[in-house]
């Protein structure tokens, strides 16, 4: 009796794991049979098989694409059956992708983010106008905010300035305006009043356990 036991590591590699071993197995049936009918015969029944997992998906067209480019896949490309579909090809499927592109690396000043040098990138690339000029200060608004949260601390709108126009190659010149950047309180209002937020919540749960912990007579 211990002659008739499998183990899975002395078993066949399931190519596509999710359909289990009893359709590999029934693939690998159909790779054997030397009949060209009666071959296409059992592969149509097989995609009826693998169609019955995915019930509300097996009539819809592009799923039954999908299962008869895994039927290939499974066969290891070896099942020869008249397809409704192109069959999938090996080398494309065995291609690697090209490889993404990165952002920048290192930059200067790290708590900016690198959003922010595409933003400015994108802002050199306008033409001179008012709704420029907007774009700037949003720009250094947001700057000042990261600094902020970086640094826990104030920060004077001439630094933002620099680093500006130093991110912006020299092309982004606030210091010649007259006008502010928004403050610090009102730039971090929002983190405060969610901090103020998370205090009053952790207070209340504290002297709720303060509560529990009195006896009762």
């Amino acid at each position: 009796m211990t002659d008739t036991l499998e183990y899975n590591t002395e078993r066949q590699r399931l190519i596509i794991p999710e359909y289990g071993r009893h359709i590999q197995k029934m693939i690998d049936y159909a790779v054997a049979i030397e009949d060209r009918d009666e071959r296409n015969k059992v592969a149509r029944a097989i995609i009826g098989v693998m169609g019955n997992l995915n019930p509300h998906l097996r009539d819809v067209p592009d799923f039954q694409h999908k299962l008869w480019d895994q039927l290939f896949i499974i066969s290891d490309f070896q099942l020869d059956v008249d397809s409704p579909f192109p069959r999938p090809e090996r080398e494309l499927l065995e291609q690697k992708p090209d490889p993404l592109g990165y952002p920048q690396n290192h930059p200067k000043y790290r708590f900016y983010g690198n959003n922010i040098k595409r933003m400015i990138d994108v802002c050199n690339s306008w033409e001179e106008s008012d709704l420029k000029e907007g774009l700037k200060f949003t720009i250094a608004n947001h700057m000042k905010k990261s600094f902020l949260n970086w640094n826990k601390d104030t920060v004077e709108d001439e630094v933002i300035f620099e680093h500006l126009y130093e991110l912006s190659d020299g092309k982004i010149n606030l210091a010649k305006w007259d006008e502010d950047l928004s403050d610090s309180d009102d730039l971090m209002r929002g983190k405060s009043k969610y901090s103020g937020k998370t205090g009053q919540k952790s207070n209340r749960n504290n002297k709720n356990n303060n509560n529990r912990n009195k006896k009762r007579y």
